[in-house]
């Protein structure tokens, strides 16, 4: 597995601009309210998925975003979802619960899981996500995430994810 470092070099040697803030380690969405307050940029929640039939799917989305999961399938092209395992996760990712990241792809074969920006995020100046640890945040753009899954040999999916009402 690449890990950081490898990330930290593609982001190099592909010249794309970001920056990094480091922070006290936060789980949930809620525990990095407060850390996020203090960088610019959309903040994100990363759904580590599996379909009823075995994909696995990670999906990134605002973090203020409540995702329909009964209607997100038909929003990616997917079977029935249901949260995939920590296990599954530090296997094909090489993270744990918390550090949750599109940047993960990095470590997982090609073709292993689906990557999913909302379109919301596809197109913002400034997407912040973990660089696979908790204690971190990167920030750069939607497209700079899309370029990396490709360059990685990931077919990254941006699709409009649907939300619970209320």
């Amino acid at each position: 597995m690449r890990g950081e470092a490898g990330l930290l070099a593609d982001l190099e040697t592909l010249a794309i601009p970001f920056t990094a803030h480091e922070h006290i380690a936060v789980f949930t969405v809620a525990e990095s309210d407060a850390v996020n307050a203090d960088i610019p940029g959309a903040h994100t929640k990363n759904l580590f998925l599996k379909d009823a039939g075995g994909a696995f799917w990670l999906v990134t989305v605002p973090s203020e975003t409540r995702v329909d999961l009964k209607a997100l399938p038909a929003a990616i092209g997917c079977k029935r979802v249901s949260f995939g395992k920590a296990e599954d996760m530090q296997r094909l990712l090489g993270i744990a619960p918390g550090s949750v990241t599109p940047l993960a792809a990095i470590n997982a074969p090609p073709g292993s899981i689906t990557v999913v920006l909302d379109a919301a995020l596809a197109t913002v100046d400034r997407v912040n996500v973990h660089p696979l640890r908790n204690t971190a945040t990167l920030g750069l753009a939607g497209a700079m995430i899309l370029d990396l899954l490709r360059h990685w040999g990931h077919a990254p999916v941006v699709a409009a994810i649907p939300v619970q009402a209320g």
